[in-house]
């Protein structure tokens, strides 16, 4: 009986942090955008692979200079991007009628946190010389992504509570056109807001001498990265979102409303650094995520698929994993969770939440040792697995043999499991 009230308050826990307003609007406006970051992963990846074997030479140049603006309207304006996406999910979270306007109001907050004067290398040049009026991709883009974050959200936010004050309403009556008169409603509060974050960017420079980039980046953004993306912190966000699948709640209640956006950040410095030519930053990061610790989906279940088949005694069980393989190859298992069962199946809790971390680890220190490249292209999640490894370490053979260990060792260790599942199942129905 304790046992089913803790499970009863942890699901309402869960399912309560699942809805909460500021992460679901976060997982919306990421998710959203994750087509764009897929985009600029492929023209990378193309542009330093595949065109570096076909062309050379000033046809190379001319070639690249596809991915290059791919990746110039895409990853290097990430930060924009996910602002106007936090605005407008946040206004349709909040049910506010004109969700349009919040996207504006959050782009146009963000840029007067941006520097009026920067530093920048001209062509040919070694040295670097202050210039006014521009917006270069290092504000805008990879490194703007956690300031877009928190501008976007306070702005929203802001803005919305203001538009609701039928004070700061100017109604011009019902007989202008819609698009004016929705305008005009929110004038005052569209004054207010971007006012209130230009006067914030003022008082940032002229009393520090810097800008909200440089803070968030210096005080939030690395401090919170180092932990959520840290081998041991993402081990224990990741775990713990898989343990939820056990109450039959989705994992994205942690993993994508806290640990996906860090981990989406990571790899698009990762993607702007191999694009650069330069050291690869992180480890840790979406692609290494999804291609080591979602092998068939949530808990890595097409080692369970495997292991079933090649142990199991089961009928339904077997049947099950049959129909299960085909979605599994290209991670998908919603079949597996719900038909398996893994929701409320306790002989499934240790290898369902045990394997994705163990591929976690494995290829962590793989990384790190240098068997094998880091994860430097965003693939889609539903990549088969060996491909998806290839893809996302840049074409380096050696992530298919680390993944491939970590397979097997996978349904190695379902292999008991299933035994076990197999014996439970037969107490229950016979």
């Amino acid at each position: 009986m304790e046992n089913s009230k803790f499970v009863d308050k942890f699901a309402t826990f869960a399912g309560k942090l699942g809805s909460q307003i500021h992460l679901r609007t976060l997982r919306d406006a990421f998710a959203t955008v994750m087509p764009l970051y897929i985009l600029a992963g492929l023209a990378v990846l193309l542009n330093n692979t595949v065109f570096t074997w076909i062309f050379k030479g000033q046809t190379l140049t001319n070639v690249q200079y596809w991915g290059t603006v791919i990746t110039n309207g895409t990853l290097n304006i990430s930060g924009l991007l996910i602002a106007v996406m936090i605005g407008y999910y946040m206004a349709q979270n909040r049910e506010f009628e004109n969700p349009l306007a919040v996207a504006m109001v959050t782009l146009a907050s963000l840029v007067t946190m941006m520097p009026n004067t920067v530093a920048i290398i001209p062509d040919g040049a070694k040295k670097a010389v202050d210039a006014s009026g521009l917006l270069p991709f290092t504000n805008i883009g990879t490194g703007a992504m956690f300031a877009g974050v928190i501008v976007g959200l306070l702005a929203s936010e802001l803005f919305i509570k203001l538009s609701r004050i039928e004070k700061l309403q100017v109604n011009l009556g019902d007989n202008v056109p819609p698009a004016v008169g929705k305008s005009f409603n929110v004038l005052i509060p569209v004054i207010l807001v971007v006012s209130i974050f230009a006067f914030v960017s003022a008082i940032l420079y002229n009393l520090t001498g810097m800008n909200l980039i440089n803070l968030i980046t210096t005080f939030i953004q690395e401090p919170l990265r180092h932990i959520g993306t840290g081998l041991w912190g993402c081990l224990i966000l990741y775990s713990l979102g898989n343990l939820l699948w056990l109450f039959g709640i989705h994992h994205s209640v942690i993993y994508s409303s806290i640990l996906e956006p860090l981990l989406i950040i990571n790899i698009t410095e990762n993607i702007a650094a191999y694009n650069a030519g330069k050291a690869i930053p992180n480890i840790i990061n979406v692609s290494q995520i999804q291609v080591y610790a979602l092998m068939g989906g949530s808990g890595s279940t097409l080692c369970l698929l495997i292991a079933t088949l090649l142990v199991s005694r089961s009928a339904a069980a077997r049947n099950v994993a049959k129909l299960s393989i085909g979605p599994g190859i290209f991670n998908i298992n919603e079949p597996v969770i719900f038909g398996y069962p893994i929701v409320y199946n306790i002989s499934m809790a240790i290898p369902f939440v045990g394997v994705p971390a163990l591929g976690i680890l494995i290829s962590y220190f793989a990384t790190k040792v240098g068997l094998m490249g880091p994860a430097v292209i965003q693939v889609p999640w539903t990549t088969p697995v060996f491909i998806n490894s290839f893809l996302a370490t840049a074409g380096d053979w050696r992530s298919i043999i680390v993944q491939a260990v970590i397979l097997v060792l996978g349904v190695l260790i379902y292999m008991p499991f299933v035994k076990v599942n197999d014996k439970v199942s037969e107490g229950q129905f016979n």
